[in-house]
């Protein structure tokens, strides 16, 4: 009986450890949707992504309530990294929504696991600025995010092709509207709608638009031009049997904006965004900084809805009494992502503490505008204290030094023989000094006359390179080209500082150059390419050459002792 009791109480305590260890042992599921929000009558895909098998099959059904199912596919792969097993188990599902409004994806459960909870916003069918609303093969349709944007805000434009029919061979004009800066954001989609009771196919593209003034404001229509396959048989005594079809050009609708200039009280630097960040980060503890050296502050200001030009500059050259400032240039970027333009500026100072004690640096403000909100908006980091002790409080301790041995004296009974042979140990010895120091000095200068003649090949090789790219730079600016002005900077680019982006290049330049690229820069991607004057760029260029000349000239290392 006792024996009894005590199997019976251990099987139950096993039976409550595996319990416990279920949920340890158990596959992490994620939900993602390719696109958030839909429209009413399109498909969308659902992702269910596992670490690993799960406990069961998935049962989708709780998904049938707000959602029709069109077609779902599995997918799985294996990776080996650094020996280590990584397993990712895919469910693609094709799904439409039933309703509109805030809908759930429930979770899904996988025999004894379950996904995550995730859901997506359904809005209104065919909400969209049509061009026609009569049923036609290829139709385009428009809109934007905001018809009432501020100044330099950013406003999504999105474009949509329906089309149920093949097309071969088209062309889709784009965006044009003046005083705006346009970017186009991340990959087309692809995916199937509901419009006018047929079923369509969808290529969706998105741009970011960034008005320059205020007013009312027109984006002109965009026009598709198409080859359209026509069904039947082809073609049968044409080259190469070529398909049948017709030419089609369908016109979007023109979409009026109303600017508004920006609100009174907002100061000089006006920035306009989704979201901004402001962080700093130091090189070395603030309460532990050594007379004399350096420690580097760097501050990063992050802007979701802006672009990089808007982004004001993060340091002040209000220092304290006996603490120098350096900063460095400034490291611009963009990026253009699904939803929208992300703007980056990086800026590092180094900061030297000439005398002991603590310096207390004024906070940092930004002042913002939070385009969801509609309110002005502060980004702040707060004033720190820095500490400075004297360089000897923090020196290393030195070694003691190893006392002087004195070596004991000779007698006289040998004083002359040391003396004989001492006479021509030294006669010996400065002979073969003086032949090793005759040979080192002809060999140091057989080392520089080598080196100033390969400096001087190279000197002429790159001389020779750097002129065929400023000449081509001088010709394009001259001509007010902005597409060759690109090439040529490409170029110059790739032999200086082997760069090959505009942004990168201009980092590595002048303030003055650095603007100018990047307005050239600008210039491209926006509808003032044709308008752009090359006469700044120029002269920027000239100027930052001038200076590297003369830099590199101060700063040549190894400069030979005699000119031969």
């Amino acid at each position: 009986m006792i024996f009894f009791n005590k199997f019976r109480f251990f099987s139950l305590l096993l039976l409550l450890l595996l319990n416990l260890a279920k949920p340890i042992l158990a596959a992490d599921i994620s939900v993602s949707v390719d696109r958030n929000p839909v429209n009413l009558q399109e498909s969308f895909q659902l992702t269910f992504t596992a670490n690993d098998d799960p406990d069961g099959e998935p049962d989708f059904a709780p998904l049938e309530k707000d959602f029709d199912i069109l077609n779902q596919s599995k997918q799985q792969s294996v990776q080996i990294i650094n020996w280590e097993k990584t397993k990712s188990i895919q469910w693609v599902l094709t799904v439409m929504a039933k309703r509109e409004g805030s809908l759930v994806i429930p979770a899904i459960n996988f025999g004894q696991d379950s996904s995550q909870f995730a859901a997506v916003i359904v809005n209104e069918a065919n909400n969209a600025q049509v061009a026609g609303q009569t049923n036609e093969d290829l139709v385009l349709q428009v809109e934007v995010d905001s018809t009432q944007p501020y100044i330099q805000e950013q406003v999504i434009y999105t474009l949509k092709l329906l089309r149920k029919v093949n097309i071969s061979q088209a062309s889709l004009t784009e965006p044009e509207l003046q005083d705006a800066v346009i970017e186009k954001l991340g990959e087309d989609k692809n995916y199937n709608t509901r419009f006018q009771g047929e079923d369509y196919v969808v290529t969706e593209r998105k741009y970011a638009i960034f008005p320059q003034k205020s007013g009312t404001m027109t984006i002109q229509p965009l026009t598709l031009t198409a080859e359209v396959i026509l069904p039947g048989q082809r073609r049968m005594n044409s080259f190469f049997n070529r398909q049948r079809t017709r030419t089609k050009r369908v016109v979007s609708n023109a979409v009026e904006l109303t600017v508004k200039a920006k609100p009174a009280g907002a100061g000089s630097n006006w920035l306009p965004a989704k979201q901004i960040a402001l962080q700093e980060k130091w090189t070395d503890q603030l309460e532990q900084i050594a007379v004399g050296q350096p420690i580097t502050r760097t501050i990063t200001l992050y802007a979701d809805g802006a672009t990089v030009g808007v982004l004001p500059e993060l340091f002040v050259d209000n220092m304290l009494q006996h603490l120098k400032a350096y900063p460095d240039q400034p490291v611009l970027n963009e990026e253009a992502k699904n939803d929208g333009v992300l703007a980056f500026r990086e800026e590092k100072i180094a900061l030297i503490p000439g005398q002991t004690g603590s310096y207390t640096l004024p906070a940092i403000e930004i002042p913002w505008w939070n385009t969801n909100t509609r309110k002005m908006e502060i980004a702040r980091i707060p004033e720190r204290t820095i500490t400075a002790i004297d360089a000897t409080d923090s020196a290393p301790g030195l070694e003691p030094i190893p006392p002087i041995i004195t070596p004991a004296p000779v007698t006289s009974d040998s004083n002359e023989q040391l003396e004989a042979s001492g006479v021509k140990h030294a006669s010996s010895l400065w002979f073969w000094l003086a032949i090793f120091f005759a040979g080192g000095w002809l060999l140091t200068l057989v080392y520089f006359l080598s080196r100033k003649k390969a400096q001087t090949a190279k000197r002429q090789n790159t001389t020779a390179k750097k002129s065929s790219a400023e000449k081509d730079l001088q010709k394009a600016c001259a001509k007010n080209a902005s597409i060759m002005a690109k090439d040529a900077l490409f170029q110059w680019g790739r032999e200086q500082f082997k760069q090959s982006s505009l942004s990168k290049i201009a980092e590595q330049c002048e303030p003055l150059l650095q603007a100018e690229i990047l307005a050239l820069n600008t210039a491209l991607y926006s509808a003032k390419a044709e308008e752009w004057q090359g006469e700044e760029l120029w002269e920027a260029f000239q100027k930052h050459q001038s200076a590297d000349v003369g830099k590199s000239a101060q700063d040549d290392p190894l400069q030979p002792l005699f000119n031969i």
